[in-house]
């Protein structure tokens, strides 16, 4: 992985970087394509048993090359993967920050909702610290509000089975 300085984008270049076994494989398979054809070409000039052979030969080693090369290929784009996944795994262990990160839009609204709670909550403890002595059902109030928006918040956070909590709203 590379960092970047704040407000740097990696370079791209126009094309993608090929790996040395990518470019072996594609001249692998083209030398196979090659065998194949020139085969074929001089089976079907000579009109024989023997060039035919050949020719069925070489397009069995041929999709056997084919099929090695896709197998291979697949498996490191998996492999690939896992190790990224892997990585992903260390760097959370570790406290670092992962890779990539999905985060949905429910997950979104409930934070944005917990937030608006914690923000009733910070409201009514003001309310009672200014009204503590003086307004005895003000304060009874605020601190039933206070119980009823952080039961709705805790069960945001998980499920609760003990239903919603119900007061009555006085104004």
């Amino acid at each position: 992985m590379q960092s970047l300085p704040h407000g740097m984008k990696p370079q791209t270049s126009s094309k993608p970087r090929r790996g040395v076994s990518q470019k072996m494989a594609s001249y692998g398979m083209t030398l196979m394509l090659f065998v194949f054809l020139v085969a074929v070409l001089f089976a079907a000039n000579e009109n024989d048993f023997v060039g035919w052979v050949v020719a069925i030969i070489s397009l069995i080693w041929l999709c056997l090359f084919a099929f090695v090369v896709f197998s291979v290929r697949g498996a490191a784009r998996k492999a690939g993967a896992k190790l990224a996944e892997a990585q992903d795994t260390l760097n959370r262990a570790a406290g670092g920050t992962p890779s990539v990160q999905v985060i949905d839009e429910a997950t979104t609204i409930r934070d944005q909702k917990l937030d608006h709670s914690f923000k009733i909550v910070q409201v009514q403890a003001r309310v009672i610290r200014e009204n503590l002595g003086k307004d005895e059902d003000q304060v009874n109030r605020a601190l039933e509000t206070i119980e009823i928006t952080s039961h709705n918040a805790r069960s945001m956070i998980k499920k609760d089975d003990d239903g919603p909590v119900e007061g009555t709203l006085v104004d």
